[in-house]
């Protein structure tokens, strides 16, 4: 029997911090349990633990959570969220939140428009100059 996987982030005794911002931000997000040392939650039903492990490890590019995005709305909404008390912007739909977690808002339109050969190209040079998505602009390119 399979069951399901769940990720698990290392924070310096911001864990449930991490866990409340995070619920905030996704509607459909719940605290599932609260100790000294891990809180568990879900996010769009994705399972997470966040561990209060200490200073020893950051979290980097290196791992990031994907948001696909169907509107500009959307995208706004989850850029603003995420970006706000500290955040950082970075290119390609790419940004940090305030405690260091890497998440890509993207379109999810994007993988059609890139198949496309016709505007593969042009859509990628597109998107390299933006740092948050703007989904006309990705379509007029």
């Amino acid at each position: 029997m399979t069951k399901p996987m769940v990720t698990c982030l290392w924070f310096d005794g911001q864990a449930k911090t991490a866990a409340e911002f995070y619920c905030s931000v996704f509607k459909d997000s719940k605290i599932t349990s609260v100790s000294p040392m891990v809180v568990t939650f879900e996010l769009n039903g994705s399972k997470f633990m966040g561990l209060n492990g200490g200073p020893q490890y950051k979290f980097n590019e290196a791992v990031s959570f994907v948001i696909n995005c169907d509107t500009q709305e959307e995208i706004d909404y989850y850029w603003e969220k995420l970006t706000a008390d500290g955040g950082q912007e970075g290119r390609c739909g790419w940004l940090k939140d305030k405690f260091g977690v890497s998440w890509q808002v993207v379109p999810s339109m994007l993988a059609e428009l890139m198949s496309d050969r016709t505007k593969a190209e042009r859509t990628m040079n597109a998107f390299m100059s933006m740092k948050k998505f703007d989904i006309e602009a990705l379509k007029n390119a």
